[in-house]
């Protein structure tokens, strides 16, 4: 009796757990579906690694000290500007993904935010805050990566060892000209969402 209530329990938990899990990853996907994602067009795909074609996408950035979660404040500045930090005290919707982007010397990086395509069409209003600004992002065929996990520093480095191992496989060669960025990282996720279900990128331009 006493194993037959207990294999009960084990069936009723498990049964818990799995409805959890089911309950985060539909409110996970429906969240992220909410959000204007940056547009793109796959060229190639490979498992999870991609070449993309990306057209000119404008941004709202600010420059910092490498910190892929973005503690030293770099998150809040930008959600500022969306809030109505700019000079047409306009609030703007968030988008998908938050891109951080590593300088080629590594010592510091661009956190950005898209700006919806309407907002890019009819004129992105220029940041009232201090360290914001508006910028460019070239577009271009990029050789992409997708991962979950928790983003930071580490993960990020490891996941762009595997893309590039995969770049050279392909052939691919990254492009090394001075005025080309350095590797971008992007998520797509609110930061309550857990490791295993977030969506996170590496993305180097090609030549």
């Amino acid at each position: 009796m006493g194993e037959w209530m207990m294999r009960k329990r084990m069936v009723y938990f498990t049964s818990i757990a799995v409805l959890v899990a089911i309950g985060v990853f539909v409110f996970n996907k429906t969240t992220r579906a909410g959000y204007e994602s940056a547009e793109y067009k796959v060229i190639e795909s490979d498992g999870n690694f991609e070449v993309r074609e990306y057209p000119d996408l404008m941004l709202v950035a600010t420059s910092t000290k490498i910190d892929a979660q973005g503690r030293d404040g770099s998150f809040m500045k930008l959600f500022r500007y969306i809030s109505g930090a700019n000079e047409s005290e306009q609030k703007i919707s968030m988008t998908t993904p938050v891109f951080m982007e590593n300088d080629k010397a590594d010592s510091e990086v661009q956190m950005g935010f898209v700006m919806p395509k309407e907002v890019a069409v009819e004129g992105v209003p220029s940041p009232t805050g201090a360290d914001v600004d508006v910028r460019k992002r070239s577009g271009g065929r990029f050789a992409v990566l997708r991962f979950s996990g928790r983003l930071n520093k580490k993960l990020a480095k490891e996941s762009e060892t595997k893309l590039r191992t995969w770049m050279e496989s392909k052939g691919l060669a990254a492009d090394d000209s001075p005025e080309a960025s350095g590797v971008e990282s992007a998520s797509y996720d609110p930061p309550f969402t857990p490791g295993p279900l977030r969506r996170n990128e590496v993305l180097i331009r090609l030549k």
